[in-house]
């Protein structure tokens, strides 16, 4: 990982430790109308973990559904310059991902990773390439129905992980269906991560097709 990645993640990492203050000033009430402004990241061990794991895995397509201010962008996409992939980043809100375009560019990321703005529900099914890796970190509700639209799109031995599933404790009843309705599926291999805010870490098995 070089300097121009590693610097970013530092101005991340101190954003984080500025928000985790903060926040503990904050009433739950006061910290749930303004929960739009905080990063609220994957965090660096699991950002790392998944860096290891598609680097391993040398996965190539990526998708990330929840782009965020790009803290977990900016793992992934290094991750896919080091197998000579390519990461496409869905989110919502444009402010966020002007953000995360401008992280990922200062990063010397930017060859490496296409954002697309809108519905991530319509962006999944829009795809056309088979996907080697997924993270989903987006609204919770939402989790179940990315899922049914990521499954088809899956290449074989595809990694799919999910944040959140362990905390906080107010993410655990929509996670909890995500993680029933991922190991439900056929030919999943899955396993909850005690990393991080949990991570349900499932192997997409299918045999290749001759």
């Amino acid at each position: 990982m070089d300097s121009l990645v590693r610097q970013v993640l530092h101005e991340y990492d101190s954003r984080i430790a500025s928000e985790r203050e903060l926040a503990e000033q904050l009433s739950e009430a006061e910290f749930g109308r303004r929960v739009n402004e905080f990063l609220l990241p994957i965090g660096p061990q699991t950002g790392e973990f998944l860096n290891i794991l598609i680097k391993a895995a040398n996965c190539r397509h990526l998708l990330e559904v929840g782009t965020s201010y790009g803290y977990s962008t900016v793992w992934l996409a290094e991750a896919a310059r080091a197998t000579g992939g390519k990461l496409v980043t869905l989110e919502m809100a444009a402010d966020k991902a002007e953000f995360a375009r401008q992280r990922i560019s200062a990063a010397g990321l930017a060859g490496h990773v296409e954002f697309k703005i809108g519905d991530a529900l319509e962006s999944i099914a829009a795809l056309n390439e088979p996907l080697d890796f997924v993270l989903i970190d987006l609204w919770k509700d939402l989790y179940v129905p990315c899922l049914e639209r990521i499954y088809p799109h899956l290449a074989t031995g595809a990694l799919l992980a999910a944040d959140n599933i362990l905390a906080p404790e107010s993410s655990r009843a929509g996670t909890a269906k995500y993680v029933a309705a991922v190991r439900q599926l056929n030919e999943m291999q899955s396993v909850t991560v005690p990393i991080g805010s949990g991570i349900e870490l499932s192997r997409f098995t299918a045999p290749v097709k001759r």
